[in-house]
């Protein structure tokens, strides 16, 4: 329980907050349009239906101030450097930026739908009272100001028994963004979901810039004032708790009781959004506008194994930590896309590296584009770079790197970093021991990374340091003749597989097994687990975090750690 209030401590504490404004939010609004007695006649046409709408649009403004704040990368790596001597269970809440981002949508999406079913029965119930002709409250007070087309105090917006639902929907400000902004709400949350996200991230990433089409039409919704009370002035002409009963005979026999009118209520939507927008765009437009602008020299192409393309880059002004990303663009494949990349090169290098494999049609575009030597290189735009998680690695003692596939890429920075390190003789490196497991389904995906591993093999052992780096490599995908073949050569002082020393695992890792041996060989050690690889195991790693984590606090603890951009 410990160790999950250490490590999820800070995240539940945000959320039961957020939660709480919301519910904070919601409950006010509600009171305000059940009770006030500004919306008493507007009460007697929609009943509770109002302030259901009320409501829901009020989280909706707050959730939309919100929706933007997490992807504004730039800010979060800014906080990540002023905090950077925060513990780093504090800079750890800026990695679930994405996740926040993701929980801010559904709570959108919520109020959405309450909204709309809400403003559905409001839309029935005005087309109701407009069409009544039983002399009751609603039908009079539908009726009011509608045929004097010079005055603006009518409260039903239904200005004619003829008028349908559907025709007041497409031909008000307030009906048509608000089915603009559903219809681009829903693309853009559906185009989200993982599998297209993975498969098709060129929809996903045209499709979520809805969100200027979601911010416009949000802000335009309330022009219209669909939803009205009574004018201050005409509520001391007519007080509606005092006037309610002879609505008959307004202006006629009761001169305090005159017919009231009714205002629209002023659009605020263009509040809550208008700093987070502003704030957004600068960062999009100004920063990442002026990044684009800057040459990007390419100083080698690298062609490995299964489909890798290496690009070593400089631009001037460049500087980097251990385990960052940046954004690339190719313009000459598409003017818009940009596309995230972790850094495979270390902070003591002069140039900075990516590793891209082919998954997806920009990614093998790229890849055929830089395969075709004969032509010039394509032009490369940067965008960054922006902090991770694992720039937090060098304050443990102990580190668990997992990567899967080409996950792999933040390790191969921090490693590198290492290797500078050791041969630098830095004596203020605070890591005493790092495991690396690296789990891929092809021998073919080792080979980018065998050389790193073997020149870190030679440096620990010509400085006497066998035991920092530990390191196990994982093949999850073979056949029988792989197998058989690196049984024979068991014996042999290298790998068959990788040509290293540590010999290559058939199948995945036994995790219990390997968070024991670290527990047991590092029993008051601070432990760091880092992944970059994929949710299934991040849940997995994080219950092993948990349960491998000893109750008394002075003993060891594992922290986990996980990749998101």
């Amino acid at each position: 329980m410990g160790n999950w209030i250490i490590n999820h401590g800070i995240s539940g504490l945000i959320l039961a907050v957020w939660l709480g404004l919301n519910v904070f939010l919601f409950v006010n609004a509600f009171l305000l349009y059940e009770k006030a007695d500004k919306y008493f006649y507007t009460r007697k046409i929609l009943g509770s239906a109002l302030a259901w709408a009320r409501a829901s649009a009020r989280c909706l403004n707050f959730n939309s101030m919100l929706i933007l704040i997490p992807v504004c990368r730039n800010l979060l790596s800014f906080l990540r450097g002023t905090c950077s001597f925060c513990r780093s269970t504090l800079r750890k809440q800026l990695d679930h930026n994405l996740t926040f981002h993701k929980l801010v949508a559904y709570m959108i999406c919520l109020h959405t739908a309450i909204h709309i079913i809400a403003h559905l029965f409001n839309f029935e119930r005005y087309s109701n009272s407009r069409k009544a002709t039983d002399g009751s409250i609603a039908s009079v007070l539908s009726s009011l100001y509608n045929d004097k087309k010079e005055e603006n105090y009518w409260l039903n917006p239904f200005h004619s028994p003829d008028m349908t639902v559907e025709y007041v929907t497409f031909t008000t400000i307030a009906g048509l963004t608000g089915v603009i902004i559903t219809i681009a709400l829903v693309l853009m949350v559906t185009s989200a979901m993982e599998f297209i996200r993975r498969s098709y991230f060129e929809v996903f990433w045209y499709t979520h810039h809805l969100f200027v089409i979601y911010f416009i039409g949000l802000g335009l919704h309330g022009i219209g004032g669909i939803v009205r009370g009574q004018t201050q002035e005409s509520m001391h002409e007519s007080d509606p708790r005092k006037c309610e009963e002879s609505f008959q005979t307004w202006n006629d026999h009761h001169p305090s009781c005159k017919n009231p009118r009714f205002e629209g209520h002023a659009p605020e939507s263009w509040k809550w959004i208008l700093a987070p927008l502003i704030l957004y765009l600068f960062e999009r437009i100004i920063l990442r506008g002026y990044r684009s602008l800057q040459k990007v020299e390419i100083i080698k192409v690298v062609m490995h194994p299964s489909k890798v393309l290496e690009l070593q880059l400089t631009k001037r002004g460049f500087s980097m930590e251990v385990g960052q990303y940046i954004f690339v663009k190719c313009p000459s494949i598409s003017y818009l896309e940009w596309h995230p990349f972790t850094l495979t090169s270390a902070p003591e290098e002069d140039f900075f590296s990516i590793h891209i494999r082919a998954a997806g049609d920009w990614t093998e575009n790229l890849i055929r584009a830089f395969e075709q030597q004969h032509s010039p290189f394509p032009r490369i735009q940067v965008d960054g770079p922006f902090g991770t998680v694992s720039e937090d690695v060098f304050q443990y003692e102990v580190a668990m790197l997992v990567g899967a596939g080409i996950g792999v890429t933040p390790f191969a920075s921090i490693l590198k970093s290492i290797w500078y390190k050791f041969r630098q003789d830095d004596r203020k490196l605070k890591t005493q021991t790092i495991y690396f497991y690296w789990i891929c389904r092809e021998t073919g995906a080792f080979a980018w990374f065998n050389d790193l591993l073997a020149s870190l093999e030679q440096e620990m052992e010509e400085l006497g340091k066998v035991g920092f780096l530990n390191y196990r490599l994982f093949l999850t995908g073979w056949n029988s003749n792989i197998a058989g073949h690196a049984a024979l050569n068991f014996d042999k002082a290298t790998d068959i597989l990788t040509g290293l020393k540590q010999k290559t695992f058939f199948g995945r890792p036994m995790w219990d097994n390997e968070f024991s041996a670290i527990a047991t060989a590092h029993p008051k050690s601070a432990v760091g687990v880092f992944l970059c690889g994929p949710k299934k195991m991040a849940k997995s790693l994080s219950k092993r975090c948990r349960q491998h984590s000893s109750l008394d606090p002075r003993k060891v603890q594992f922290y986990f750690n996980k990749e998101n951009f």
